[in-house]
C-alpha cells in the first residue's frame, strides 16, 4: 500500500466562527483506493500558501511511501532543508498528513487508531469547554461581563461539564509579555470570584491567557488568583520562554498548562526538562501529528505530567485528539468547542459522540470519523486573513473597571 493522491480543503468556518475563520483539512488516497483524513493546525501564513506547503511536503517526502512508514517520513520533513530543529509550519504540515496516513492504517485494518497505540486506556473522555456567549448576549462584552459568563457557565454545567474555561486578562499583542494592567487583574478576579460562587465545587476553572505576561507580570496576576483553587494558569508567558515558566511555577500555587503553540517532542521535552510545567495541551494538528504526541505524553509520563489536548481548530484535529486521548494513561481532560460545535458536527456528519460532559471514545475504524467532503467544498474559503491574529496596540493602562 502505497500514498498516490492528496486534496487540501481550506473550509470557511461558519457563525459564530468559534474554532477559527477557516480549517484545512488534507485528503490522501492510497493506491488500494482507501482514503483517510487529517488536519493542519498552522496559521503562521496564509491558507493559500499553506496548501502550496502542505502539497510540497507531500509530494517531497511522503508521495509513493508506505503509510505505515510514519518515523522515516517523520525524520525526512524533521531534516528537510539541512533544519533538524521544530518548524511548526512544516511539522504542521506534517501533522495533518500523517493523522491521514493513521486514518488509512485503521481502516485497513478495520480498527480505531488507537488500537494501534497501545488500545483503549479509557472509553470516555472528560471534555471541558471555554465559555461562549448564550444567543441572548451581546458577543462584543460578553468577554469582560462576568455575568454573562457565570450565565454561560450555568448552561454548560446543566449540559453535564465539570471543567470550564474563561481568559479575561487581554490583550494579546504582538509586542511579547507585558505587565498585566490594574483593570485585568481586577477583572480576573471578578470573573474568579463570580465563576467560583457560581459552579461551586461542581466543577473545575481553567484560567487561560495566551503568554501575554513578563515572567513577573505573570506572577503577580497568578499570585491574585490563588485563593479560586483553579485546575490551570494556561500559557502564562511568551511559548519561547521555555526556562521561564519554572519562575511561575514556584512562585503560583496553580499547575501551569502549556502547550498549544509548541511542536515536537523536542520542544515538550524542554518544557518537561526545564521545570515548571504540569500539563501539557499538544494541538496536535501542530505538535507532529499523533504517534509524535503519543511519544511526548510517554515522556510527559516521566515528568508525573498530565496532558490535555487542545482545539481551536476543526473536528478532524479534534477526532485526532479523541484517538490519543483514548490510548493515554496521563489523560487529564481534552477540550471541545462547546458539545462538539454545530457546523464542525456537521463536516463529520455527528460521527463523534458527546455525552453528560464525556466523549465517546470512537469504534469506528481509523479517526472514526465521515467526513462531508460536499459541505467542505461548499464553504470554501478564499480569503488571506490568518487563524488567529495578534493586535499591534500595546495594552492599554487607562481603562477603570
Amino acid at each position: 500500500m502505497k500514498l498516490k493522491k492528496l486534496k487540501v480543503f481550506i473550509v470557511g468556518n461558519q457563525k459564530p466562527y468559534w474554532g477559527g475563520k477557516y480549517f484545512i483539512f488534507v485528503k490522501l488516497t492510497a493506491d488500494n483506493g482507501i482514503i483517510g483524513y487529517g488536519e493542519v493546525y498552522a496559521g503562521s501564513v496564509s491558507p493559500k500558501v499553506m496548501e502550496y506547503v502542505i502539497n510540497d511536503v507531500f509530494d517531497r517526502h511522503m508521495k509513493n511511501e508506505a503509510p505505515e512508514n510514519i518515523e522515516l517520513m517523520f525524520r525526512r520533513v524533521y531534516s528537510s532543508g539541512f533544519s533538524q530543529r521544530p518548524d511548526p509550519t512544516v511539522i504542521g504540515a506534517f501533522s495533518g498528513l500523517e493523522i491521514a496516513c493513521l486514518d488509512i492504517l485503521g481502516k485497513s485494518i478495520e480498527k480505531p487508531i488507537y488500537s494501534m497505540l497501545g488500545g483503549c486506556m479509557q472509553n470516555k473522555i472528560r471534555s471541558y469547554t471555554y465559555l461562549y456567549p448564550l444567543e441572548h448576549h451581546n458577543k462584543e462584552k460578553f468577554w469582560s461581563s462576568p455575568d454573562m459568563a457565570v450565565e454561560s457557565a450555568k448552561k454548560m454545567l446543566g449540559l453535564g461539564f465539570t471543567a470550564l474555561k474563561f481568559d479575561p486578562a487581554g490583550p494579546y499583542t504582538i509586542r511579547g509579555g507585558h505587565q498585566p494592567s490594574m483593570f485585568d487583574i481586577s477583572l480576573s478576579i471578578e470573573f474568579c470570584n463570580a465563576l467560583r460562587k457560581a459552579v461551586g465545587n461542581k466543577a473545575d476553572l481553567l484560567f487561560g491567557t495566551h503568554g501575554q505576561f513578563t515572567t513577573s507580570g505573570a506572577i503577580r496576576l497568578g499570585k491574585a488568583l490563588e485563593k479560586y483553587n483553579l485546575l490551570w494558569f494556561e500559557e502564562p508567558i511568551p511559548p519561547d520562554n521555555i526556562d521561564e515558566f519554572k519562575k511561575v511555577s514556584e512562585a503560583v500555587n496553580i499547575p501551569i498548562a502549556t502547550g498549544e503553540r509548541h511542536t515536537t517532542k523536542s520542544e515538550f521535552a524542554s518544557l518537561l526538562k526545564n521545570g515548571g510545567v504540569s500539563i501539557l495541551q499538544p494541538a496536535l494538528g501542530r505538535s507532529g501529528g499523533i504517534l509524535e504526541t503519543k511519544k511526548i505524553s510517554a515522556i510527559a509520563e516521566v515528568f508525573n505530567a498530565q496532558v490535555a489536548p487542545h482545539l481551536y481548530a476543526g473536528p478532524v484535529e479534534w477526532a485526532a485528539n479523541i484517538q490519543l486521548a483514548s490510548s493515554i494513561p496521563n489523560l487529564l481532560i481534552a477540550e471541545t468547542i462547546l458539545t462538539g460545535g454545530e457546523f464542525h458536527l456537521k463536516l463529520i456528519k455527528n460521527s463523534i459522540k458527546w455525552e453528560n460532559g464525556f466523549i465517546l471514545s470512537p469504534q469506528a475504524p481509523g479517526l472514526g470519523i465521515e467526513f462531508d467532503e460536499q459541505l467542505a467544498n461548499d464553504n470554501k474559503y478564499n480569503g488571506d486573513k490568518l487563524h488567529l491574529e495578534m493586535q499591534e496596540q500595546p495594552c492599554n493602562y487607562q481603562r477603570e473597571l
